[in-house]
């Protein structure tokens, strides 16, 4: 593997690392900010919008620091101030050391997004996919963090939960500062301002776009809460279908963007999200809001990585300058949103609140591919390298010229010596023919199909094991009564799914461990499929 595909992949794994526990935090917080250190609602309020604004702040000034300076450690050090911002919530006693971790935390997410995004997008031009493996790996890391810390919450406490993500995101940042060193990309002359006025067009369709989607996901958490009457832990469970969709979605839905351009998905998944904020209107119980909640996130999974393909190439030399003021946008919606969404729940009916939504997501279904096209970047992407191999199987043409070619090729060397037919044929058996075996394009080609059973195979294997180990712990659990799936199977499915079977203690983790458990085995179950249909699809 070369320098470049490393350097993304172990970002990548950063990535996954980092934005599980910036999420989960960003959900606990205002539980934990009430619960330990006794914040009034207008102090929670105060301690979120600590976060945003520095965050918000600071997002322009790392765009110009990965310009400037060796993105790794940008992003390295983005990483380990949010480890610190972790620990600080870990140990926070009063008010002012929670702002203070709130403060270092927005630093340090602004500093680890731009450069992240800076770092991946080096190899945008060699692989059109790497922003839909970007969002593969960050949704990966939230849900896995939100499956994992919720069930751990009640033994391990908000404390502990704090130090997990702590150590997490200790981890990223030495993964990020030992990756391998670009090659110091110079960016182009120019300011902020003057990316800021390039992007213009792209950047107020996504202050647009992130006020929506921001307003729709408020309105329902408040729905979802007063409406339904679910406890926090049941609401996440209810977000949780939607985050797998993004991470198994991301990219299969980029061979879309490929296929049909970048216009026409945009407007297909804002008419998507549309539909979901129209579908909230006749909701009647949560499992039929969590299968809403899919078509979002899948919506989101195509949405997101155009709009940063996008950015990147409109920006050129100064992509990091363009993530900065992009992400500075992101939060901007998401506030505007956010002020929007509690005004219309308090001051309008629910139909009305989700109408209202849907009506400003539909206008970004003619604003943002508008959006794209005067930036003047490309509507269809270049397939991705592994999309590649699929058209060159059209060598198949050459293979008639192969044989016969390589014969014809090694022709013109025997027919130098002006011999008569005999001595032409017993040329071939000596160096002749072997020097076009190693050379024909078949050969090679005939490895692949025997190779890709034996992985799908291995794939099957391996899927059969995680079930028979899962199996067994159940079996086991079952014996103690503490088994989920036993439970989903005899009790009432409703309870069972939004976790209202009560368990303490160490009764608690291990339950809760085995519905983690069961989570994970679906989502290999899924990914599994995915990898064994989609070789025979594309053949």
């Amino acid at each position: 593997m070369g320098v470049a595909p490393r350097r993304e992949r172990w970002t990548l794994w950063a990535a996954t690392l980092t934005n599980g526990p910036t999420e989960l935090i960003d959900f606990v917080l205002p539980l934990w900010a009430g619960a330990a250190i006794g914040l009034g609602p207008f102090e929670v309020g105060v301690l979120m919008a600590v976060e945003m604004a520095l965050s918000m702040v600071v997002r322009p000034v790392a765009g110009v620091l990965a310009d400037r300076y060796e993105r790794r450690c940008v992003a390295a050090s983005g990483a380990l101030l949010y480890a610190v911002s972790c620990a600080g919530y870990a140990v926070a006693g009063s008010a002012a050391v929670a702002y203070a971790a709130a403060a270092v935390g927005g630093a340090g997410g602004a500093l680890l997004w731009v450069a992240v995004r800076a770092i991946v997008s080096e190899r945008l031009a060699a692989d059109s996919a790497v922003f839909p493996r970007l969002v593969t790996a960050q949704e990966t890391g939230s849900w896995v963090a939100f499956v994992a810390g919720l069930a751990l919450l009640g033994v391990i406490g908000f404390g502990g939960l704090f130090w997990l993500c702590a150590a997490a995101c200790a981890v990223a940042a030495g993964l990020l500062a030992g990756l391998p060193r670009g090659r110091g990309v110079v960016a182009e002359a120019g300011g902020l301002g003057a990316v800021g006025r390039k992007l213009r067009p792209m950047l107020f369709a996504v202050v647009m776009t992130m006020a929506a989607e921001s307003a729709v996901g408020l309105l329902l958490l408040l729905h979802l809460q007063r409406g339904f009457g679910l406890e926090v832990v049941q609401v996440a469970y209810v977000f949780l279908p939607g985050a797998i969709a993004m991470s198994l979605a991301a990219e299969h839905l980029h061979g879309y963007v490929v296929r049909f351009g970048r216009s026409r998905v945009l407007m297909t998944a804002s008419l998507a999200s549309c539909a979901f904020a129209v579908g909230l209107v006749w909701a009647p119980n949560p499992y039929v809001v969590a299968g809403l909640w899919v078509l979002s996130g899948l919506a989101w999974a195509a949405v997101l990585p155009v709009q940063q393909a996008v950015i990147a190439e409109a920006s050129g030399g100064r992509v990091g300058r363009g993530m900065g003021v992009y992400e500075s946008a992101c939060l901007v919606g998401g506030l505007i949103g956010s002020l929007a969404a509690g005004a219309l729940y308090d001051g309008a009916n629910w139909a009305v609140a989700c109408l209202v939504a849907a009506a400003m997501i539909l206008a970004g279904a003619v604003v943002v591919p508008r959006a794209v096209r005067r930036l003047g970047v490309a509507d269809i992407p270049p397939p991705p390298p592994g999309k590649e191999k699929t058209a060159p199987a059209e060598p198949a043409p050459a293979e008639p010229g192969t044989a016969e070619s390589g014969a014809a090729e090694l022709s013109p060397a025997a027919p130098v010596p002006p011999e008569p037919e005999p001595a032409a044929r017993p040329a071939p058996p000596a160096p002749v023919l072997p020097e076009p075996a190693p050379a024909v394009h078949p050969a090679p080609a005939e490895p692949a199909p025997g190779a890709a059973p034996a992985s799908r195979r291995g794939q099957v294997v391996d899927l059969g094991v995680h079930a028979g180990l899962f199996g067994a712990a159940q079996a086991g659990l079952a014996v103690f009564d503490l088994s989920w799936v036993r439970d989903l199977l005899t009790r009432d499915l409703g309870t069972v799914l939004l976790g209202q079977v009560p368990r303490e203690g160490a009764e608690a983790f291990l339950y809760g461990a085995g519905r983690v458990w069961a989570l994970v085995l679906v989502a290999d179950i899924a990914w599994t499929s995915y990898k064994l249909l989609t070789p025979r699809v594309r053949g």
